[in-house]
């Protein structure tokens, strides 16, 4: 390992998790909830065109990897890759920051909900530039959108912990160079994967605590602020008050929050 894998190796939680998130804490169930929506792999596997070999860095239990195409994932947390399924191929234990390719090994680069949690981001970007000879796809939020969601109403210490986390559109652009677009993703009514603005139009689910374990963000706000949350939340949707602030989310097919998919080719 290069002396850079090492430096982040030395910063580790103990199942390995080499972000600012400890999966061996919140990940131990978070197959369960977040599971690959159809339509937003739908989108990730356009931006790949004709690539047949694919990395996947931070690739966790594996959700949006490519079942048509080679892929070597790559990912830290001892207890994401015991999550990753049978007809997947195991991760490889290493870290965005010092991937253990050559240059141009692969077609194609894919980065799914972790580029936040990178503890430096600019390196793993370029890594991930340096070891993929054609597109570079990033699943990522845009801090700037995560207010349109109603949880900023009753729990807006979450939202400005994701905000703080979620590096600007622009500067995912420029570390990754070459030809970028940026492609708002809308989020389906009954999405699969259980980040957080999946629920938009099911806030009852918010309600199970294992739902918001496996949305990083709440790990990093105190105790109260989950609690007041679920009080407050469970109060209005018995009285109705979510309803009349939100109701007209239950009927929209897709929600246009913050999701974006940023595509960089050389």
């Amino acid at each position: 390992m290069t002396e850079i894998g090492n430096q982040m190796r030395r910063a580790v939680t103990a199942d390995g998790s080499a972000g600012d998130a400890d999966y061996g804490r919140i990940g131990r169930d978070y197959q369960s909830y977040r599971r690959a929506d159809a339509r937003i792999s739908a989108e990730i596997q356009a931006a790949f065109g004709g690539a047949r070999t694919v990395v996947n860095v931070g690739a966790g239990a594996g959700s949006y990897e490519p079942t048509d195409r080679a892929v070597t994932a790559v990912e830290p947390s001892a207890v994401m890759r015991s999550q990753r399924p049978e007809h997947l191929s195991p991760a490889i234990d290493a870290v965005a920051e010092a991937l253990p390719f050559a240059d141009d090994t692969f077609d194609a680069a894919l980065a799914t909900f972790t580029v936040h949690q990178w503890r430096d981001r600019a390196a793993g970007l370029r890594e991930m530039r340096r070891v993929a000879r054609g597109p570079v796809v990033v699943l990522t939020c845009d801090p700037f959108a995560l207010d349109r969601f109603w949880l900023a109403w009753y729990a807006p210490e979450v939202i400005a912990v994701e905000a703080g986390r979620y590096p600007r559109i622009a500067d995912i652009r420029r570390e990754l160079g070459g030809t970028t677009e940026v492609i708002n993703v809308p989020i389906p009514h009954d999405c699969t994967d259980g980040f957080g603005e999946a629920y938009f139009a099911r806030p009852e689910v918010l309600l199970d605590p294992g739902a918001r374990l496996a949305n990083s963000a709440w790990s990093f706000v105190a105790p109260d602020v989950e609690e007041r949350f679920e009080r407050r939340l469970r109060a209005d949707l018995a009285s109705g008050e979510w309803d009349r602030r939100f109701g007209v989310l239950r009927g929209q097919s897709t929600f246009d929050g913050s999701l974006r998919l940023v595509v960089a080719r050389p």
